[in-house]
């Protein structure tokens, strides 16, 4: 097995022991593959996915602008998506990657959305 994978997966286990999200707050999930980002908003202790965003979104994948400025856009609709749902609160789970590039950007973009974590 690949031996970063296996390094990140322990990351991923270590940050879900201390992060837990409810219906009221929400843990904001981010997957970043090579290609495309995503993100959840998921209620723990129901095991829901409240709302989700991703780059693959067909108003995203129309934009021709790079990968850090598409996961910006992907955090602003995830926090449009909570603020319909009447959630303005969260916790970030950034999956095992660092918090930089394109996940700091989705951070930064529900932030500029209206979402408080």
């Amino acid at each position: 097995m690949n031996s970063k994978l296996v390094q990140r997966q322990k990351i991923r286990y270590r940050i879900r022991k201390k992060v837990a999200g409810t219906a009221t707050k929400p843990r904001l999930s981010v997957f970043r593959s090579n290609a495309e980002i995503y993100a959840q908003l998921i209620d723990d202790e129901n095991s829901a996915t409240l709302a989700a965003a991703s780059s693959r979104d067909k108003h995203l994948v129309a934009q021709k602008v790079t990968k850090i400025e598409k996961a910006k856009m992907v955090g602003a609709a995830i926090a449009q998506k909570a603020k319909d749902l009447g959630i303005t609160t969260c916790v970030f789970d950034r999956g095992g990657n660092l918090y930089h590039g394109r996940v700091k950007s989705v951070a930064d973009g529900a932030r500029e959305g209206g979402l408080q974590f």
